[in-house]
């Protein structure tokens, strides 16, 4: 039978100094490795042919994390899209001309911010989301590990949004004539 306290007390630093370097979230860290015990403990008596059950805490953290990294992405890639239609059909009333002038302005704002990534990650973000190669075609284009990939994608859309947040107006600079 495994001490569910003593096993967490011996494992939890490696598992958050593990989990950190993946992500800076340390409060989404924290909910993940949480999950990691509920399952744990949920699942203690399939796993009773588990060998090393520190590795398969780690294993699962970094899955966990993944998981999570996957869903903010969706979540992500759904609100741009919502917000996009409706900025489409806010200015659908538009003139056409309007409207391809607008499409032409968030190009350059894209390839303003894309000038800004290293030229790894430029080249990642063309071959995942431009050409939407998966990530083991990349790896084997990139010459780069797997995780490697993931977190190279991680971070360039990480410095995209920073970026895009950086430069949309603020209330504050916004002025009524």
């Amino acid at each position: 039978m495994i001490d569910f306290s003593v096993l967490y007390d011996q494992t939890i630093d490696r598992l958050f100094a593990m989990g950190a370097r993946m992500t800076s979230d340390r409060e989404m860290l924290s909910d993940c490795i949480q999950d990691v015990f509920v399952k744990l403990y949920t699942k203690r008596i399939e796993l009773k042919q588990v060998e090393n059950i520190e590795s398969y805490l780690f294993v699962s953290l970094r899955n966990r994390l993944n998981d999570e990294f996957r869903m903010q992405a969706h979540r992500y890639d759904n609100e741009t899209c919502d917000d996009y239609n409706n900025i489409v059909e806010e200015s659908s009333e538009n003139d056409p001309l309007e409207l391809q002038e607008e499409e032409n302005r968030k190009q350059m704002c894209v390839d303003a911010y894309m000038q800004e990534l290293s030229p790894r990650q430029q080249q990642i973000v063309r071959l995942f989301f431009i050409e939407q190669m998966k990530y083991e075609d990349i790896c084997k284009v990139m010459g780069i590990n797997y995780q490697s990939a993931r977190n190279l994608i991680h971070r360039s859309v990480s410095r995209l949004r920073m970026l895009a947040a950086a430069n949309r107006p603020s209330v504050a600079r916004i002025s009524v004539a």
